[in-house]
């Protein structure tokens, strides 16, 4: 489940055998969190990464007002914390959005992988960079793009990287956040934000609510965002 998660959400086609079963002993086993519980507090020293198996996590940072910056919103698949690894910390905090189920892989490991084998080191620094593409155009959304056109990128974007791990429903898929969750990705207030939705909807775009995500009309939308996915990297 470890690899066909992890590349599936990369659209890497296959790994050797030997290599697959590198990967999947590297783990130390599963745990689960309960949704809105902190799984990694910023500054805290780490000996471990996290692969998500299941559910929905964000990396964020508070503000000393108790403005809340989400920095990522991480599926099934990604590695939410690859970067402790040669860190051994994070600036920012990690917490479950909803019950999720995650694969730990001791900072050990992961060495051993990358001396093992030229191959998942590859894999694993790709994983990096595609994360630090995602952050750049998220710091594009929030200094370059208006509130709703914001709200229709992240939209798009979590519809093809869902896509990629079987999450979709023809135009539909489960965002099991909420709209002050979505406000705090986009940077925007709640009531900006819910003003934001309300025009998507009204514009025949998409619609959200109670957690369900609804393209309306995928092409308009994908215009309207001025999406590109050039940047996941998926081909």
């Amino acid at each position: 489940m470890i690899t066909r998660l992890f590349l599936q959400s990369h659209r890497v086609p296959a790994l050797s055998a030997d290599d697959s079963a590198a990967l999947e002993a590297a783990s130390s086993g599963t745990a689960s969190f309960a949704a809105r519980r902190i799984m990694v507090r910023e500054q805290t020293p780490l000996d471990k990464c996290t692969l998500l198996l299941s559910g929905f996590v964000e990396r964020y940072k508070d503000m000393p007002d108790g403005r809340r910056q989400i920095l990522a919103i991480h599926v099934p698949g990604d590695f939410v914390d690859l970067h402790s690894y040669p860190l051994k910390r994070l600036e920012h905090s990690v917490a479950a959005l909803t019950p999720v189920t995650v694969a730990s892989f001791p900072h050990d490991a992961v060495r051993a992988l990358t001396e093992r084998s030229a191959t998942l080191t590859e894999l694993l620094w790709r994983s990096t960079l595609i994360d630090a593409a995602i952050n750049r155009e998220w710091i594009v959304s929030i200094g370059s793009r208006g509130a709703a056109v914001r709200l229709a990128h992240l939209f798009c974007e979590m519809f093809i990287r869902l896509g990629c791990v079987g999450m979709t429903r023809d135009a539909e898929f489960d965002l099991p956040v909420t709209q002050i969750d979505l406000a705090d990705a986009c940077g925007l207030t709640a009531v900006h934000a819910n003003r934001m939705l309300r025009q998507l909807r009204e514009r025949g775009l998409v619609e959200f609510r109670q957690g369900l995500v609804q393209i309306l009309d995928w092409d308009r939308l994908r215009d309207f965002a001025e999406f590109d996915p050039a940047y996941l990297f998926l081909t």
